[in-house]
This record gives C-alpha cells, sequence and structure tokens, in this order.
C-alpha cells in the first residue's frame, strides 16, 4: 500500500485498532477514525457501530479497514450474544455495503474454526461453519463470510497480545489463585499474535488479493514455557497445576474466566497455518519475548 493513503478505520479507540492508527500515521498514512470516540491518532468521524447507525460516507477511503468487535467469552444463545452479533454480524453487513467498490479488509479472529476438527495445523479453509463454544466466535464466524462474500480480505489472528492487551494476559493474571495457575491437560503448542504484527499485516492486506489468510507469530509457542515468561515477567509467582481435561471441564462456568471455550483454547495444538499470508510479504517481526522485555524495561524505568 503505497503512501499516501487514507484509511478508513474502525475501533481506532480499541487495543488493536488503536495500535494500526499508530501505525499508520506514522508511515504518512492518513487515518479516518470511524467510531464513538475521538481516537488518539487520526481524525475522528462519529459512527456508532452498536447503535444500527448507517456508516458515513466513505468516498474519501482508499481502503476500509474494519477492526471494531464486541468481544467478550458469552455462551452461545446468551442475552449478550444480541449485542454481539448487532456489532459483529449486523454493523459488519452495513460497512461493507457503504463501502462497496472500495478495498475492504476485516480483522476476523481465529475463533471462527471449528474446535471439533483437529487445529495442530490450521489452514484457512478449515472449517467455519459450526462448533462454536462461545457467542464471539459464532459472531465473528458470520461476519467473516459476510466478508469474504463481499470480496474483501479476512484476516484471522489468534490470540493478540501486546502493549495495552485488556483480555488475554489481564485473565491470566486473574486465574492465579493462592500461588497456582490449574491448566487443562498437558503442554501444547499454541499460536499467538503480536498485535504489532497484526497491525502491519492489516496495512499489507490492503494490497492483498480477496481471501482468508492467517496472521500469527513467526513460530508456535510451548504453552507453559510461555505462560512462566508471562507470569515472571509481571511478578508473580506461580506453580503450574496439570488438570486433567475432563476434569478441568466440571469447573467451566463456576469459576471467573473458567469456560468452555477458555479451557478449549488452552488444552489443545492449535497452530495457524501462516504460508498463505506469508507469500504475501508478511513477515512477523514481533514476538513474546519482545512484549516481555517491554513489560521489564518498564519496570526499571
Amino acid at each position: 500500500m503505497p503512501p499516501p493513503t487514507t484509511l478508513a478505520l474502525t475501533g481506532a479507540t480499541g487495543f488493536c485498532g488503536s495500535h494500526l492508527a499508530a501505525l499508520a500515521v506514522s508511515r504518512g498514512h492518513r487515518v479516518l477514525a470511524l467510531g464513538r470516540r475521538p481516537p488518539r491518532h487520526g481524525t475522528h468521524v462519529p459512527w456508532d457501530a452498536a447503535a444500527g447507525a448507517v456508516p458515513p460516507e466513505l468516498r474519501a477511503a482508499d481502503v476500509v479497514v474494519h477492526c471494531a468487535a464486541a468481544v467478550g467469552d458469552h455462551p452461545p444463545g446468551s442475552p449478550a450474544e444480541r449485542a454481539q452479533y448487532e456489532v459483529n454480524v449486523r454493523a459488519t453487513e452495513r460497512l461493507l455495503a457503504a463501502a462497496a467498490g472500495t478495498p475492504f479488509v476485516f480483522v476476523s479472529s481465529a475463533s471462527v474454526y471449528d474446535p471439533r476438527r483437529d487445529r495442530s495445523s490450521v489452514p484457512e479453509e478449515h472449517p467455519t461453519a459450526g462448533g462454536h463454544l462461545n457467542a464471539y466466535g459464532r459472531t465473528k464466524a458470520l461476519a467473516d463470510a459476510l466478508a469474504l462474500a463481499a470480496g474483501a480480505v479476512v484476516l484471522r489472528p489468534r490470540a493478540v497480545y501486546g502493549p495495552g492487551d485488556p483480555h488475554l494476559v489481564p485473565r491470566l493474571l486473574a486465574a492465579v489463585r493462592g500461588g497456582v495457575l490449574p491448566l487443562p491437560g498437558g503442554d501444547v503448542e499454541l499460536s499467538l499474535t503480536a498485535v504489532e504484527n497484526l497491525a502491519e499485516a492489516c496495512l499489507l492486506a490492503a494490497g492483498w488479493p480477496p481471501g482468508a489468510y492467517n496472521v500469527a507469530d513467526r513460530a508456535p509457542y510451548a504453552r507453559d514455557t510461555a505462560l512462566r515468561a508471562v507470569l515472571a515477567a509481571h511478578r508473580r509467582r506461580a506453580r503450574l497445576l496439570h488438570v486433567p481435561p475432563r476434569l478441568a471441564a466440571l469447573a467451566a462456568g463456576r469459576r471467573p474466566h473458567v469456560t468452555a471455550y477458555a479451557l478449549d483454547q488452552l488444552a489443545h495444538r492449535v497452530v495457524l497455518d501462516t504460508r498463505k499470508s506469508r507469500s504475501r510479504g508478511f513477515t512477523p517481526v514481533r514476538d513474546l519475548d519482545d512484549y516481555l522485555a517491554g513489560i521489564g524495561a518498564g519496570d526499571r524505568a
């Protein structure tokens, strides 16, 4: 995407979108930030995705990047799913219609992949039509399908982390009780996605052919090693306790942050095949060590 380019960006005040807005502005791009609140980077264009509002005029944009989403690990069919459906599906549908004819990048999620199938090496062709363990995965899968049908580029990161992460690491730290972090089953390999890598992919993706692309760090991580490193960086002492998955499942819904989805994400090897995005020039340069080194540097400052 040769500069200068005008991006119409949703979610610019959120975790992923704010990193993308900052990166885009630093590269000389113009950012039109669609959302309820003014962003730190870019020009604010008021739009409330949750209110059913018609998107603003997008003719000034060279590309639309849709990062906004309603997140949360809610059970399928729960009242919270209605709110997630409005933002993740209906707002995406309206934005796609408003952007007709303009290149469109949709930030989806690896949560769209059917967890009932083997995920030891997940290509973009892995089924997405069912089996979702929470409302987020189900609504994102519906939006993902809409974006693909409209000819968009769809990015599927997994477990996005980095500076300002409001979900992944805070939930991990909250799960430590009495110096113990229970984990379902033995050690497994997992793909993770640094938020900086996702932001870079969003900029590159504007020039990619339509279709789905997995986005992750350059190599998967051993779960237990990664968790110990995160805990150490945050100065939290905890012993990892491996609990048989069937026994761990009994705690689902009974303890905060322990859900069927959360257990599934930790119990099985889930590695994204990123050859397709790499063939288009995506080269992840950040990893978990970079993020944790930044935490350490902040402690020393």
